[in-house]
């Protein structure tokens, strides 16, 4: 019976293409901005019912009476920050009310809710949201493929995080993109557990060999939830922007953004971030609508972590087909489309394929399968 409660409440929407906004709607979000100061009274500027797909990470609340420390003597970031102190737990409830409230107002009728916690906050979070009308559809659990260790060993290491996605009300439309999810996930329905890598490596911003932000997100995180419940176009508002990561996901798959951010530091490197950020073209950021090879990792998991980027050409070893890579994981060649498994089945006229070794790329010169971007992926993922 719930599922086909969930169904009645999705809708099909067309993309929107922000040109062909009025221009009033256009001069009143200030898209493309970050907003400075308390994201409350940031967010009491912006009109009603006027954005699409809040995300929402929140100070966590971890009532850490000290300092914690590596066996090295190294310190953990995040657990002493100004902006994640409240006195008690009284004053954390008021501040997410606030905001809740706030964002409760500016969601359209049929517009999302995202907010990500750990469990020193998403209870409180959650009941609070619930009592505001908000309506859960999923608790998705974010289990991380390289945890911090517990380096005191007194508990078990924590090692995931929970994201709350939410519609306006019980009986209120929502936006979900099930076929575009099914297809990044190597055709298999996307579960509400998602394995992604915590953010290193490259992506994370550093200034003279220091964190820029101590809980910045990875951007596959941001990727899949921005691929799932948005559209091109739709405004994603993101009140607690950090370093940018919303913005610089919604920049590239064609979404509008909007931020709320009261640290100095954080904005100058949100905005150099996202202004280095190459929007994907029209073609790429088609999703699919409407054989399992059985892989250690789903395609998709290349494409949103950035290993095989959407927009690229893979062909075949004898290069009868060339294929673009979608933003979802799907490939289209002229007016076919699918995964990779599907669409090298059809244009071979063939019972089966293995999409991953059908399917190559070039990278540095070399011709290669894709296969090897999913050795590489599994590699960093398990450093």
């Amino acid at each position: 019976m719930m599922g086909v409660i969930q169904t009645t409440k999705l809708r099909a929407k067309a993309p929107v293409n922000p040109a062909q906004l009025p221009r009033e709607r256009l001069l009143e979000l200030p898209l493309g901005q970050i907003l400075d100061g308390d994201c409350v009274e940031a967010m009491r500027a912006l009109p009603t019912a006027s954005v699409d797909l809040v995300f929402a990470d929140p100070p966590y609340n971890l009532q850490l009476g000290g300092d914690l420390n590596r066996p090295d003597g190294s310190h953990v970031d995040a657990v002493t920050d100004h902006w994640d102190q409240f006195a008690s737990f009284a004053f954390y409830d008021e501040f997410t009310r606030d905001w809740l409230t706030e964002a409760k107002r500016v969601l359209k009728p049929d517009g999302g809710l995202w907010v990500i916690g750990s469990y020193h906050n998403i209870y409180r979070v959650g009941a609070i949201l619930q009592d505001l009308g908000f309506w859960i559809l999923n608790d998705i659990v974010w289990r991380k493929s390289n945890p911090m260790p517990n380096f005191r060993g007194t508990r078990f290491t924590n090692a995931h995080e929970t994201l709350l996605w939410c519609s306006q009300g019980e009986k209120a439309k929502y936006h979900f993109n099930y076929r575009a999810m099914k297809t990044l996930n190597d055709e298999l329905q996307m579960r509400s557990d998602w394995v992604l890598p915590i953010c290193n490596g490259a992506e994370r911003l550093k200034e003279g060999g220091h964190k820029v932000h101590p809980t910045q997100k990875p951007e596959s995180l941001l990727y899949r939830v921005l691929l799932s419940t948005t559209e091109r176009g739709d405004v994603v508002l993101d009140p607690f922007f950090g370093t940018g990561t919303t913005g610089a996901v919604a920049k590239r798959l064609g979404r509008q953004w909007i931020g709320c951010e009261r640290e100095d530091g954080y904005r100058d490197a949100a905005y150099k971030r996202i202004a280095k950020e190459l929007a994907l073209d029209e073609s790429a950021l088609t999703t699919m609508q409407a054989g399992r090879a059985a892989p250690k990792v789903a395609f998709g998991a290349l494409v949103e972590n950035g290993f095989i980027k959407p927009g690229s050409q893979l062909f075949d070893s004898k290069r009868r087909w060339t294929a673009t890579v979608r933003a979802d994981g799907s490939l289209a060649v002229g007016k076919q489309t699918g995964s990779i498994h599907g669409l090298g089945k059809e244009l071979q006229g063939a019972p089966s394929c293995n999409g991953w070794t059908f399917w190559h790329y070039e990278n540095g010169g070399e011709i290669k399968p894709i296969d090897a971007a999913r050795q590489l992926y599994l590699l960093a993922v398990e450093d």
